[in-house]
């Protein structure tokens, strides 16, 4: 069973109603106490990242992440969710990620190269991917659906599964042993996207 994280900063029932499309089950969870029962994680999210991490403790969520990714059951962070994974934001002020990768998220330099980039980055945008289960039976180069303002520079270069280019080139997706990530939306990304969350259910 896969356990949709709820801490009241994603729009599940999208998630949720992507995986019912490919036949399996999900529980939207919001007790800490039971991520443990569930064979996998997913951690969505819409919005700042410090309003994010107040809500995951608020709800005493920090540290049962932490312990389900040290389970070494897999976890998936989308958009917001896989920044969160990261050991800390700049957006709207310095805050603390979970740290269960190294690195951090930052804005988009809209003058990087004089490109004097549109913010947020949304709509589709092809990611270039190294190979992974994730990944399996898609091309190297495929299209999925970005919306954000802010992306993580991933400290370990082995970490980093996928990248995209929207002015300058940036992580995309990452991977640290158990703990997955990407930043478009799967659920908004129609076949590719599909595909992507059915491998994690083979995962």
């Amino acid at each position: 069973m896969i356990g949709i994280v709820d801490y009241n900063m994603g729009n599940l029932a999208s998630v949720q109603n992507a995986f019912a499309s490919l036949g399996t089950k999900t529980a939207v969870e919001s007790d800490p106490d039971k991520f443990k029962s569930y064979d996998k994680l997913l951690l969505p999210g819409v919005g700042a990242f410090g309003d994010a991490m107040e809500h995951l403790r608020e709800r005493n969520m920090v540290e049962a992440l932490r312990e389900y990714a040290q389970s070494g059951k897999y976890m998936f962070g989308i958009c917001l969710g896989m920044q969160l994974l990261f050991e800390s934001s700049e957006e709207f002020g310095f805050h603390e990620g979970l740290s269960l990768i190294r690195g951090n998220v930052s804005a988009f330099d809209t003058t990087k190269f004089s490109q004097n980039l549109k913010v947020p980055h949304m709509g589709w945008n092809r990611m270039f991917t190294k190979k992974h289960p994730l990944f399996d039976g898609l091309d190297e180069e495929h299209y999925l659906y970005f919306v954000h303002s802010f992306h993580v520079n991933c400290t370990d270069e082995e970490d980093i599964i996928g990248r995209t280019i929207y002015g300058y080139e940036f992580t995309s997706a990452v991977a640290h042993n158990n703990i997955l990530g990407i930043q478009p939306h799967p659920e908004k990304s129609h076949k590719n996207g599909l595909k992507i969350l059915e491998n994690f259910i083979k995962l």
